[in-house]
């Protein structure tokens, strides 16, 4: 099994927009395979700054992968089919970037926005998730088209109700019924809402596309306590050769402290380029 290991930019920045281009180089150097970055950002770049992503993933040898959750008025589980047809259209705009910059694949919350509870609704999950589905195959078309692989991803009560479960995902995933859809596991959610890491990874088994991985308490892997040996066995168990990326958040402050709740220091003096080719290296070590 053959993962390559990467890290989400934001681990460095307080504001989504960022200049993607010099943390190719940055993550290259810790010992990093991969960098993923913000699909909304990329999606708004222009044409040249494009080229000069793209070039410097070419220059680096550093692939990307994109993530994002999609703002409400993109949301594909809206009970407003205008913002539904936004959603697609934003996706569309999304892909033809990604496939203007060379990169393959898409993840995050994508079926529906973030953050989002079903407080407020007036639809059932049911009837969410129904919409969902029809407007993700109208979507995934323009995947299919390109190459791209989109992953949706399973997160916690708190942050999203319709993809709670790995199960809940299969069960989605398998309604759209396109090969360019598969599934994002991430370890920080799962320690939340699954019974076990070995039996949701096992259930995603060959649907899973992607894999996210942070402590329990949004730390670098090894710096809390989800059970790394047990993710790694499990993965090797259903020949998992996706892309593991790293997607800790330690930076109070700004848009992304605001958005994923970072109210203190959670590890204060450190040395974040330290930290992160630590945990590179501990995460090839769970992996093998």
């Amino acid at each position: 099994m053959t993962n390559k290991v990467g890290i989400y930019y934001a681990y460095w920045e307080h504001n989504w927009d960022a200049d993607f281009v010099p943390y190719l180089s940055r993550v290259k150097r810790l010992g990093f395979d991969v960098l993923e970055i913000n699909a909304g950002t990329l999606a708004g770049l222009s044409g040249s700054e494009r080229k000069r992503l793209h070039a410097a993933s070419a220059e680096t040898g550093v692939p990307m992968s994109c993530c994002i959750g999609l703002p409400p008025s993109s949301d594909l589980a809206s009970a407003d089919p205008a913002v539904r047809r936004a959603g697609v259209a934003h996706l569309g705009r999304i892909a033809d970037a990604m496939a203007g910059c060379g990169i393959d694949r898409l993840t995050g919350i994508i079926y529906s926005c973030w953050p989002a509870t079903h407080e407020g609704r007036h639809e059932s999950k049911q009837q969410a998730l129904d919409w969902s589905v029809a407007a993700m195959k109208e979507a995934i078309r323009k995947a299919e088209d390109l190459g791209l692989t989109y992953n949706v991803e399973v997160v916690n009560r708190f942050e999203q109700f319709l993809l709670n479960t790995a199960e809940e995902a299969v069960a989605y995933v398998q309604r759209v019924q396109s090969p360019n859809l598969k599934i994002l596991l991430d370890t920080y959610h799962m320690n939340i809402e699954e019974d076990s890491f070995e039996a949701a990874i096992t259930t995603a088994g060959t649907l899973l596309g992607h894999l996210h991985t942070g402590e329990s308490n949004r730390k670098p892997p090894g710096r809390g306590h989800i059970p790394w040996k047990e993710v790694g066995a499990a993965l090797k168990k259903i020949g998992f050769n996706g892309w593991v990326v790293m997607e800790p958040f330690l930076l109070p402050g700004g848009e992304i402290g605001r958005d994923i709740r970072v109210n203190r220091e959670l590890m204060p003096q450190v040395d974040l380029d330290a930290e992160a080719r630590r945990a590179c290296a501990f995460t090839r070590e769970f992996l093998s």
